[in-house]
C-alpha cells in the first residue's frame, strides 16, 4: 500500500499559487506512519497561540529567512513542535500551496515517519499530538460542510469529527486533496455534497 502511495504522490502535480513579492510563506508536514494501516499525525494547537489557536493542524509554520527551503521550514517545525527529529521523515513530495486567511502561503510536504515515534508536544506551542487511520477519510465522513468564498471562489470544505477532535479548514482541505490522491476518493471542494436519503 505505502509502495502506492508514494509513487502516487511522486507522480503528482500539485496546483502551485503566484506570490506578490515579499509575501509570508509556511510549511506543514504531513505525517505518514509506515504501517498495514496507514494513521496521519496532527496536534491540536495551544489555546494561548495568536493564530489558529485550539485548531487542529499538521506540524508546521512560518519560514525564517535562514531556512534553506520550504522542507526545511516544515521539517524544522515539526521538530520544534512535537519532538519528531528530521533524519526519522521520509519526504514524498508536496501537496497543492494554499492561502491561509491570514494571507499566508502554506505548501505542505507528505512524509511518511516510524509506526512508533514517542511526541513530545512543545507546551508552548501544542496542547496534544494524535492520530487519525487515514482510511477514515476516504469515505468522507463529514460532520458538517462550511461554505467559504475566498480567492474569487466557493469552497465547500468538510469538518470532521474524531475521537474529540474538530478536523476542519486548511487542514481539512489538504486532507481532501490527499485521500483523493491516493483512494480515488473523488470528495469535491468545488460543489456541495450531496444529501443523503436520511438528509432529504
Amino acid at each position: 500500500m505505502l509502495d502506492n502511495f508514494i509513487q502516487r504522490i511522486q507522480n503528482y502535480s500539485p496546483h502551485n499559487l503566484i506570490l506578490p513579492p515579499g509575501a509570508r510563506e509556511a510549511a506543514v508536514l504531513v505525517p505518514i506512519t509506515r504501517a498495514e494501516n496507514p494513521e496521519l499525525i496532527l496536534t491540536l494547537r495551544s489555546q494561548n497561540l495568536s493564530t489558529h489557536g485550539g485548531e487542529v493542524a499538521f506540524p508546521g509554520g512560518r519560514r525564517d529567512p535562514e531556512d534553506s527551503d520550504l522542507i526545511y521550514t516544515a521539517l524544522r517545525e515539526t521538530q520544534e513542535e512535537v519532538g519528531l527529529a528530521p533524519e526519522l521523515v521520509q519526504i514524498v513530495g508536496p501537496l497543492s500551496q494554499v492561502m491561509s486567511r491570514h494571507g499566508v502561503q502554506v505548501t505542505p510536504f507528505v512524509g511518511f515517519v516510524p509506526d512508533a515515534v514517542d511526541y513530545q508536544a512543545n507546551a508552548d506551542e501544542i496542547a496534544s499530538v494524535f492520530s487519525v487511520p487515514l482510511e477514515f477519510f476516504a469515505n468522507d465522513p463529514r460532520e458538517t460542510t462550511h461554505r467559504i468564498d475566498y480567492l474569487g471562489r466557493t469552497w465547500y470544505v468538510p469538518s470532521y469529527q474524531f475521537a474529540g477532535y474538530k478536523i476542519w479548514g486548511l487542514t481539512a482541505v489538504m486532507l481532501v486533496e490527499l485521500v483523493n490522491l491516493v483512494y480515488d476518493a473523488q470528495i469535491s471542494l468545488s460543489e456541495p455534497p450531496q444529501l443523503s436519503k436520511k438528509e432529504i
